[in-house]
């Protein structure tokens, strides 16, 4: 009677399927609740049904040819393929890849969904006190207009808007790429664990200190800055909220929230798996120097204010942590597995993930 109970705790999507599954089932309640319909955040890709699949695929592929090229060299690619998939793509793998995508997926639509009601459930912003907080940071200087001063507002803008908007295709790609490159699933699960968790902390933090970020809440301070990427997409999120309180059962998506910043702590949580799983060092350091870019423009373009990053980063500590521990990938966790397949006793060890 015990025995499917276990197997599923030890299976290594067991928390991000009760997350996916939890979050979910909230953001199911409060659109019944409100009476605000459901909405696909990506919807002009084509539905969720056929769009995810696709993804998938596509991103199987990327991932699969550059091996067999590899390996098997460029005239070889199509046999090479055939044989990766065959020795090392079992039903299971498959599985837990799939698995992987779908609770990312169910979380990030959540998320969104959630994300929208907050004009909904509240009148509170606390721009005011993070802006003063700046403040007293920058030396009673405001951030934002220090940094353009000494980067400029031309190449510095374009610069940073580039590497900023980056970060949204980044996300899925990170996610399949290491569901599909790592051969150690629970690897993957813990990947696709933490990115998922970060959706629902974010949800947590926009409702526990709601703000609208310095270039909503203080534009006069950026108009300075010349039209890029980051400026239209912010453009589009103010269409979407006026369109939304406008029409709260129509087809937008109210997306202005800025504490904690979601943009801080995925990338700070890419940084952190990539390190603690042990990836190559050149990706490492990439990931690192971009986090560095990404706090850099959350200040310089206005999305956030420190505070906000700060959150951003202990969130990502959080889901990195916690989705460790929940896929058995925390170091301890490894030594007592290694140790009870090599039949000898138990070393204590620290609990580090």
């Amino acid at each position: 009677m015990l025995r499917w109970p276990r197997a599923f705790l030890r299976w290594p999507y067991a928390f991000a399927f009760c997350l996916s599954v939890a979050v979910g089932a909230t953001a199911i309640y409060f659109s019944h609740d409100l009476n605000v319909g459901l909405k696909d955040p990506e919807g002009f890709l084509g539905p969720a049904y056929i769009r995810l699949p696709l993804l998938g695929i596509l991103l199987f592929l990327v991932g699969i040819v550059p091996q067999a090229i590899h390996r098997y060299g460029v005239k070889n690619t199509l046999s090479g393929v055939r044989t990766i998939v065959r020795n090392e793509w079992t039903l299971k793998r498959v599985a837990y890849a799939a698995t992987g995508m779908v609770s990312f997926y169910v979380c990030y639509v959540s998320y969104r969904n959630l994300k929208s009601y907050l004009p909904e459930l509240t009148n509170t912003i606390h721009d005011r006190a993070l802006l003063q907080l700046d403040h007293v940071l920058f030396f009673g200087n405001n951030p934002a207009e220090v940094l353009h001063s000494v980067l400029g507002t031309t190449v510095a803008a374009q610069v940073l808007a580039v590497l900023y908007v980056l970060y949204l295709p980044v996300v899925p790609i990170t996610v399949a790429a290491v569901l599909v490159l790592h051969r150690d699933v629970t690897v993957g699960a813990w990947y696709a664990t933490a990115v998922s968790l970060n959706w629902v902390l974010g949800v947590v933090s926009y409702y526990s200190l709601p703000t609208l970020g310095p270039a909503f809440y203080e534009p006069q301070r950026f108009a300075d800055l010349p039209e890029n990427g980051a400026t239209q997409l912010q453009m589009s999120l103010l269409r979407g909220a006026f369109g939304f309180k406008e029409d709260p059962q129509g087809d937008k998506i109210f997306g202005i929230a800025g504490f904690a910043s979601l943009h801080v702590s995925v990338v700070f949580t890419l940084a952190l798996f990539l390190h603690y799983a042990g990836i190559a060092r050149a990706i490492r350091y990439t990931a690192w120097i971009y986090l560095g870019f990404t706090i850099l423009a959350t200040l310089y373009l206005g999305w956030h204010y420190i505070a906000d990053d700060i959150g951003g980063l202990l969130i990502g500590w959080i889901a990195v942590a916690v989705g460790a521990w929940a896929t058995g990938n925390t170091r301890w966790q490894k030594r007592r597995r290694l140790a009870a397949e090599e039949g000898t006793p138990e070393v204590e060890a620290t609990p580090v993930s």
